[in-house]
């Protein structure tokens, strides 16, 4: 297999330990080629475990040409421009390779990148280096060695060599702006996707509720009860439904006003909230003052309880309700009914029939004076 990088000798240094390393990059490098080319296997991980590698030892490198430097106290004009040569490349290669998903051959362009900027940089900056610290260890100062090399050594070439180098570093620039851009795009695509999912499931949430009591509205009950009803129809087990007046509404709306008999349905519907202990139990307003309790996989007696509990907790509110002839305060009747739901002809779900049975205790529990719940 054909490698992306051959190594001959216009790429040595002088310095064996440098060129070994340099070496090594060229054989990450077509190592990383050959897993770009090879169809068979994982590919990806191939190309995640060789650029790992890689990666890895190109910060090794980098820091032992830095502390070659250091030793030969090389000009700090030449060491700031190395450094940041050195960095440019460790940053464009983690854009390049966090940004492979969106490019077309994402495998050939971090290959051809990567040998195009080690030829680029062993051709140019490093044997620049290596040329300075020959200087130096011959007993000319590093400024001089640095002065030199910039003004009187193959200009022609070195000229080539900082204008690829510019180039390079503006390319380099750039492809780091439009990575950020694109992050920045993605990052905005993603808020504004929360934030039209948060919207919609505040939507969902207002249609399935009542503007006035907080509650659950008639339809959100339907869909409840219907859901409830077919479960327990096929796990033969039963659900309790209550139906909830307030006593006297209409009379107390007349003698109070809709502000007060508004204020006065919230307390009621917060009251019979609380009494209920279950996430899966569910409080509804039918319609008017008529609310709808939703018990799932309850028997008559634990509905029974759970009214008692609903009569009593609307009586300790203490509204006041002058026009009732019930109470003194604001009570409500319940209508109970608690069965395993069967399937009828016009309802397949049997939630009808519960719902009937729960309204035929209701109107009994009025006709019986009201402030009560009754068994259906």
């Amino acid at each position: 297999m054909d490698n992306a990088f051959i190594w001959d000798d216009s790429f040595i240094t002088g310095f064996d330990h440098v060129d070994q390393q340099h070496h090594v990059l060229v054989d990450l490098f077509n190592e990383l080629n050959q897993a770009v080319l090879d169809p068979s296997g994982d590919s990806d991980g191939l190309l995640a475990d060789v650029y790992g590698r890689l990666l890895a030892y190109t910060e090794y490198h980098f820091r032992e040409e830095e502390e070659l430097m250091a030793q030969y106290a090389v000009d700090t004009r030449h060491v700031e421009n190395h450094r940041n040569m050195h960095q440019q490349f460790i940053e464009q290669v983690q854009v390049l390779w966090a940004q492979r998903s969106a490019m077309g051959d994402p495998s050939a362009t971090l290959v051809g990148f990567l040998t195009s900027w080690l030829g680029l940089h062993i051709l140019g900056i490093d044997q620049s280096m290596a040329r300075q610290i020959a200087a130096i260890h011959e007993g000319i100062s590093p400024a001089d060695a640095y002065e030199f090399e910039t003004k009187f050594h193959d200009n022609g070439t070195q000229a080539l060599l900082r204008l690829i180098g510019k180039l390079y570093t503006a390319v380099s620039t750039q492809n780091m702006q439009l990575a950020q851009a694109n992050q920045t795009l993605e990052d905005r695509v993603v808020q504004r996707t929360q934030e039209l999912e948060a919207a919609m499931a505040r939507l969902r949430a207002m249609a399935r509720t009542d503007g006035l009591l907080g509650i659950a509205n008639r339809a959100h009950f339907h869909e409840r009860l219907e859901q409830v009803c077919a479960l327990a129809l096929r796990g033969e087990r039963p659900v309790g439904v209550l139906m909830v007046d307030v006593d006297f509404f209409k009379a107390f709306n007349d003698h109070y006003g809709h502000l007060h008999g508004d204020a006065c349905l919230q307390k009621i519907a917060k009251a019979l909230t609380g009494c209920l202990h279950r996430t899966s139990d569910l409080v509804a307003r039918y319609g008017g003052e008529e609310l709808v309790v939703l018990l799932p996989d309850t028997n008559l007696a634990g509905a029974q309880q759970v009214a008692q509990r609903m009569v009593e907790a609307v009586a300790q509110l203490g509204i006041a309700h002058q026009a009732s002839t019930a109470a003194p305060v604001v009570t409500i009747s319940v209508g109970v009914c608690a069965q395993i739901p069967y399937a009828g002809p016009d309802n397949a779900s049997g939630s009808a029939a519960l719902l009937a049975c729960a309204d035929a205790a209701l109107y009994r529990a009025k006709n019986q004076g009201r402030n009560r719940w009754v068994a259906g």
